[in-house]
């Protein structure tokens, strides 16, 4: 595929992913689709070289594997995005009642989101509803594919600072309008049981969030851009993925994750910090007839490639990013480095990268914050408390991150999955921290 056609798969993907859960599921379907065999973690593995399986864990977390033939590098080489993306969660007594015959949503946020970017734009629910079946309490996902909410701005009549800065209260400023009289309190649950076929009375808890309902578009008099909700993260979420599906490493074991829970610090049972990881691997190497010893082994030649979107350097604020370690779209894989290990990006973990991406013929940059401006973090560091590996910090060039409504390069998505292909279809050779060898 050329990087329009790309393009237009990835945005695909994020429309089949309203929620964690839904992109769980929609990566699921590409990995039964490739001939991956599902694994429950509450089953005994029973696994075979040259095997393609995968696990789940809250059905909102994935990790999929690949078995090499012969294992004569026995190791495992990694990558790992997230599928969270920030947005308003809907709280388990939704509905406010008032003024007059007004029906809102109560919710609160969910990660750093730039709030204004939720005012005056058509929005929907997802995620997933337990509901009981006999003696069972059932999970089901769901997503109401129809404009359902708005977060309606104050006329500037009434705000006369609205463009001077405003600071907006998340209580009283943020909540969604869902009715203005049709509706009564108890209609959420009726609305949700109608939607699932089920009576409102089976319905036991939800996980639901706000999801923008504005389309993505790939725009610009020669399709230079890429605009859609969660691009961050679900752009690193796909391209990883593809990468993945075509890579074939014999002597190793490759493995692709996606993480939730990534925008609200990873500390989850189905997060990066948890034992998700850990406990997979360990999984892995017991099932093909390893030893701990032979995995710590495995473990210290072994090399995780954290993917999580970065900063473009923005059009009116230039002085926002470093002078020299500021990045643009459409010009490469950003490699993220910071000096006080936010990232996982080292003079060794940046040395093998930049192999991989000139095996692939796939432009590289670098990001570094400003010295005076604190940075965000990722997944990568993490995970690494649990699985400790070379690795290091990369993502795609995105401008307006945490907004609603994000923008990115329409050809890094593609630079990306070429890459991570290089990657998987490569065998790395490590040794401690004294060098890499890379087949």
């Amino acid at each position: 595929m050329n990087h329009i056609e790309v393009s237009k798969d990835l945005v695909q993907f994020i429309q089949e992913s309203p929620s964690m859960f839904h992109s769980n599921q929609s990566i699921a379907k590409r990995l039964e689709e490739a001939g991956y065999t599902y694994l429950s973690e509450s089953s005994t593995w029973q696994l075979e070289k040259d095997g393609h399986y995968y696990t789940k864990r809250n059905d909102s977390s994935i990790i999929a594997f690949q078995i090499g033939s012969d294992l004569s590098d026995y190791h495992f080489q990694m990558s790992a995005a997230h599928g969270d993306s920030p947005t308003f969660k809907i709280k388990s007594v939704p509905e406010l009642e008032g003024p007059a015959e007004y029906l809102r949503l109560n919710v609160e946020a969910y990660g750093g989101m730039i709030d204004s970017t939720w005012f005056d734009r058509p929005l929907s629910i997802a995620g997933r509803v337990l509901v009981e079946e006999g003696n069972k309490a059932v999970s089901k996902l769901l997503y109401i594919d129809k404009d359902l909410l708005i977060i309606p701005n104050v006329a500037i009549h009434f705000n006369r600072k609205i463009n001077s800065g405003y600071d907006y209260n998340r209580q009283v400023d943020l909540l969604p309008l869902f009715s203005a009289g049709e509706l009564k309190k108890g209609d959420f649950d009726k609305m949700i049981a109608e939607e699932l076929g089920v009576d409102p009375d089976q319905i036991l808890a939800r996980d639901l969030f706000l999801v923008n309902r504005q389309a993505p578009s790939i725009w610009g008099y020669k399709d230079e851009f890429v605009s859609s909700p969660k691009l961050d993260n679900l752009q690193c979420s796909y391209s990883t993925l593809m990468g993945f599906l075509a890579g074939d490493n014999p002597k190793a074991v490759n493995v692709y994750c996606n993480f939730d829970n990534e925008e609200v610090g990873s500390n989850t049972k189905q997060g990066a910090m948890s034992t998700f990881l850990a406990d997979t691997l360990k999984r892995i190497n017991a099932a093909l007839g390893f030893d701990l010893d032979q995995y710590h082994q495995a473990v210290a030649k072994s090399f995780l490639i954290s993917a999580d979107n970065a900063h473009a350097a923005h059009p009116n604020h230039i002085e926002k990013t470093d002078d020299q370690n500021r990045t643009f779209m459409n010009q490469g894989i950003v490699i993220k480095e910071a000096a006080n290990q936010k990232y996982t990006t080292d003079a060794f973990s940046q040395a093998v990268f930049k192999r991989i991406c000139k095996k692939a013929q796939v432009p590289v940059q670098n990001f570094a914050n400003r010295s005076d401006t604190p940075g965000g973090s990722t997944l990568g560091n993490l995970s690494n408390t649990q699985v400790s590996v070379h690795a290091l910090d990369i993502g795609l060039p995105q401008l307006a991150m945490h907004s609603t409504y994000e923008t990115a390069g329409s050809k890094d998505t593609l630079y990306m999955i070429e890459a991570l292909t290089t990657y998987f279809n490569s065998n790395i050779e490590i040794e401690a921290a004294d060098y890499a060898q890379m087949d």
